[in-house]
């Protein structure tokens, strides 16, 4: 697919967007400079959705995929990450073929998820049925640690990719969860660069204070303004690889703030750090 940004390889996430209709989504990517978006297939429920945007999906409305197919073509903005793809209890990712479908109609880079369910092998048993689907579909797939979920850590993650044993499966790393799951920049240089597939971008303290997930969704920051350290992160990633702007920041949102206040700076400073 033809992506007439060229060598850029940032993007703006699903979350930074909250609830924003997909078609919006994708031109305001374009608009500020962006190659790519992360996106599911339907619409964020409250609280995700401050902003009180109209329910809409992907996968029941064939119109919206066709205006979605031609605002992507026209703008030459690429989905780097289908989402919504996560393992539960009681879901089974084979049920989810006609979703890679979508995704794959839709030119989509990839697909990735975390894992919600604690038990390890059946979370191995998913993820291995999810990269066989992709694969299927020319898509890659990637699995996302975080410290709240049962896959909370790189070592964690490592160890579900090298169980599952494909060369189309790697790793996600998010700069929050990585350094506050206790990841270190040579660590991170230590990786073979084969198994990273995605990274995600945002800044905070190094310390957190509260509930991790209240603060992952309302109080991530902009790069530079925490105390991550994000240049040595991007320097030592893949340089091959999408790199999203995840900063959800759901109060902002009720008070008024747009997403594109917030990301227009986000943007820029990521670019100054060398993304």
């Amino acid at each position: 697919m033809d992506n007439r940004l060229g060598a850029n390889r940032l993007g703006i996430e699903l979350l930074s967007v909250l609830g924003m209709p997909p078609v919006a989504h994708v031109r305001l990517a374009a608009d500020l400079g962006c190659a790519y978006i992360s996106t599911g297939l339907t619409g964020m429920p409250d609280p995700f959705n401050p902003h009180g945007f109209a329910p809409w999906s992907l996968r029941d409305d064939p119109a919206l995929r066709r205006e979605m197919a031609a605002a992507l073509r026209d703008t030459g903005v690429r989905i780097s990450l289908g989402e919504g793809l996560g393992v539960r209890p009681g879901v089974a990712m084979a049920d989810r073929a006609g979703d890679l479908d979508i995704f794959a109609e839709l030119g989509a880079r990839g697909v990735g998820g975390v894992s919600m369910d604690r038990d390890r092998a059946r979370t191995v048993e998913e993820f291995a049925t999810l990269v066989d689907l992709a694969t299927a579909r020319g898509l890659k797939a990637t699995i996302e640690f975080a410290p709240a979920q049962a896959v909370s850590s790189l070592e964690d993650a490592l160890a579900v990719v090298d169980a599952v044993a494909s060369p189309h499966f790697r790793v996600l790393i998010d700069a929050m969860h990585f350094f506050r799951s206790g990841g270190t920049v040579e660590r991170l240089r230590a990786l073979d660069p084969d198994q990273i597939g995605y990274a995600q971008l945002c800044d905070v303290p190094l310390v957190g204070r509260g509930d991790y997930m209240e603060e992952a969704m309302s109080a991530r920051m902009a790069p530079g303004q925490g105390a991550l350290p994000l240049a040595d992160f991007i320097a030592a990633l893949p340089a091959d690889i999408p790199l999203g702007l995840e900063i959800p920041r759901i109060a902002d949102a009720l008070a008024g703030i747009d997403a594109r206040a917030i990301l227009a700076p986000a943007v820029a400073a990521a670019r100054s750090l060398g993304a």
